[in-house]
């Protein structure tokens, strides 16, 4: 299992990144897969708690359903818009993706099911000091931390 924490010791300064980006909005998307094997979308609040991604789910929540029948998961950080003429200072956005372990209830005197990541690859998606390049940059636990840039 790939925790958070993981990616923290491997690639610090680009784990800080991502983790600013989904840090700074409490509201994330989450896509699951559905019975028929389409996708859903949702949204979720998720946290980084003792080196670890964690996430929950309400009762009865279809996201809850389709994470205990097949636990992949993509987790997309909040985005925001460059603004125009400072295009450069674009924090860019983050995407996690991986597997969901069941880890218990929400919280104490809560219903709802609790989930860690099971991290399989971690995305920071940017424009590079100029502004002229899309750089995508991620991170897997068989290949490390890769880049490349787009123009």
């Amino acid at each position: 299992m790939t925790a958070w924490h993981d990616i923290e010791l491997a690639a610090p300064e680009f784990a800080r990144r991502v983790r600013a980006l989904f840090d700074a909005h409490r509201h994330k998307t989450i896509a699951t897969l559905r019975a028929d094997g389409s996708p859903r979308i949702s949204g979720i609040e998720a946290a980084f708690e003792n080196g670890e991604l964690v996430f929950g789910s309400m009762p009865r929540a279809r996201k809850g359903d389709d994470l205990r029948r097949d636990p992949r998961f993509a987790l997309h950080s909040a985005t925001v818009d460059p603004v125009e003429g400072a295009e450069a200072q674009w924090p860019g956005e983050a995407k996690i993706s991986g597997r969901a372990v069941a880890a218990g209830p929400v919280a104490q005197g809560q219903d709802g099911d609790r989930f860690h990541a099971d991290i399989t690859e971690v995305v920071h998606t940017h424009l590079d000091d100029k502004a002229t390049m899309l750089v995508v940059e991620w991170w897997t636990p068989a290949h490390g931390l890769r880049r490349t840039e787009r123009a």
